[in-house]
């Protein structure tokens, strides 16, 4: 068994159940937990000894898209693809994500998902819980070859040809629910506990205007009998709210899923950004989770703000949402947007949010063997440099990490005992051919006549 000693100058640990820095620990791993946080240096088989460095948990980020945002990137900021100024979800991510995987070969595919799993892993995310279209079992593949933590959450609908029609609203064409609830079963059998347990399955019915009444609760009955998490699309939209309402006898989406049984402790809402204060004091009430994504909508001009989810007592974790898959800077746009929305200064503080993306993260998915450093705990970190000189001077390091520091800060991400990102670094495969191969797939796409179609001015 491996040996492994991880010097920091300061350790991210949990006390009287709450995050603590302290100074000048040694991290011991032995195989795939850690056995030690130690104030002298332990013998071990590999040690890391570089002054300067903040270690936490591994990081996690439960809510990513590599595909369909790989697609939209760089053609859809500053208002482009929004026809009406609508959501684009319905117009470009949806119906080309459909369209890459019939176009698409399938060492294309996984070259995509290898670019995406190389950026997460390189943002400085150990877990990864990743919804997408079931015609990608790449990204599994992909995942277990490059030594991500990985929950793979294939998507569900009543309909996977939604279809927006001139007033935003979705309309169904077909019931695929059927079918797609026996392809993720497949998905489950093949994949479930695969790598020593590293990949794993969540239930994921792609959002409440998609999937109907019928579909939602099969879904729920099916990830309670396996004792996975469920994870949806929720209030995303203006125009999903009002979907569901004429759907509905004017209920919302949270009131939808509240009636149908979903809206519990096991729930995983990404987004939520058109819930009403109503909503979110039923969510919290119901123990629902709150993904909350704020860059990918900054960039459409609208607010999703943390502290407005914090504040109603909603659990609210930070994920990337495939936009920018920066983890760290997510958490300085959840700052800084909860900030400006509130009016105040102290909201959104640091150690509620790294906690976000550790601690709360790991207790969302029943993990309490990450999110946490400590003897026992499995051995899952991410090291960053704090010596950089636009994170000096330096006198809180947890202040600092979510105000001033980004990706290119991350200096060692190690998943399962295994460093797999060193000094910045991808040591597990060919970060150039990787990233190469993976643009050149996606290119194929915005080369076909209705991706051009998708991506003019609105």
């Amino acid at each position: 068994m491996t040996t492994t000693a991880i010097f920091g100058s300061w350790l991210l640990i949990r006390r009287d159940g709450l995050p603590r820095i302290e100074r000048d620990r040694w991290v011991l791993v032995e195989g795939n937990r850690i056995a030690a946080i130690t104030a002298s240096r332990p013998a071990a088989d590999v040690t890391f000894d570089r002054p300067g460095r903040l270690v936490l948990p591994g990081l996690m980020n439960l809510h990513n898209h590599c595909f369909s945002e790989a697609i939209a990137r760089s053609h859809t900021e500053d208002g482009r693809g929004r026809k009406g100024g609508r959501s684009i979800v319905y117009t470009v991510l949806l119906p080309l994500s459909k369209t890459a995987l019939m176009v698409l070969n399938p060492r294309e595919r996984l070259a995509v998902a290898q670019l995406g799993i190389l950026q997460l892993l390189k943002g400085g995310a150990t877990t990864v819980m990743e919804p997408f279209r079931n015609g990608l079992p790449e990204m599994f593949e992909a995942a277990e070859e490059m030594g991500l933590r990985f929950y793979g959450a294939p998507y569900l609908f009543s309909t996977a040809d939604a279809k927006a029609g001139a007033d935003g609203r979705v309309s169904y064409a077909g019931d695929d629910g059927e079918a797609d609830l026996a392809a993720w079963n497949a998905l489950y059998a093949r994949w479930e506990g695969r790598a020593d347990g590293r990949i794993r399955l969540a239930m994921s019915p792609h959002a409440t205007d998609t999937c109907g009444p019928d579909l939602l609760r099969a879904c729920a009955a099916r990830a309670r009998e396996l004792d996975v998490p469920i994870t949806t699309h929720l209030a995303q939209s203006d125009d999903e709210v009002a979907t569901i309402r004429a759907r509905h006898d004017g209920r919302s989406p949270a009131e939808y899923l509240d009636r149908l049984g979903l809206l519990a402790p096991d729930l995983l809402a990404a987004h939520c950004i058109a819930s009403s204060d109503d909503d979110l004091r039923l969510m919290a009430a119901r123990g629902a989770t709150v993904l909350n994504c704020p860059r990918v909508f900054a960039r459409a001009g609208r607010t999703a703000a943390f502290g407005r989810f914090a504040a109603h007592g909603l659990r609210t974790l930070v994920g990337t949402d495939g936009y920018n898959m920066d983890l760290l800077g997510e958490l300085n746009a959840a700052s800084l947007i909860s900030k400006i929305a509130a009016g105040r200064a102290e909201v959104a503080d640091s150690p509620t949010l790294v906690d976000a993306v550790t601690g709360q993260a790991a207790a969302a998915i029943k993990r309490p063997d990450l999110g946490v450093l400590a003897p026992g705990a499995t051995a899952d970190l991410t090291v960053v440099d704090m010596t950089h000189p636009h994170l000096q001077p330096l006198h809180d390091p947890v202040r600092a990490l979510v105000a001033l520091a980004n990706r290119a800060d991350i200096a060692q991400v190690m998943v399962d005992g295994r460093v797999l990102v060193d000094e910045g670094r991808y040591l597990a495969g060919d970060e150039t051919a990787i990233t190469r191969e993976g643009a050149a797939a996606i290119e194929r796409i915005w080369d076909l006549p209705e991706a051009r179609a998708a991506f003019e001015e609105a």
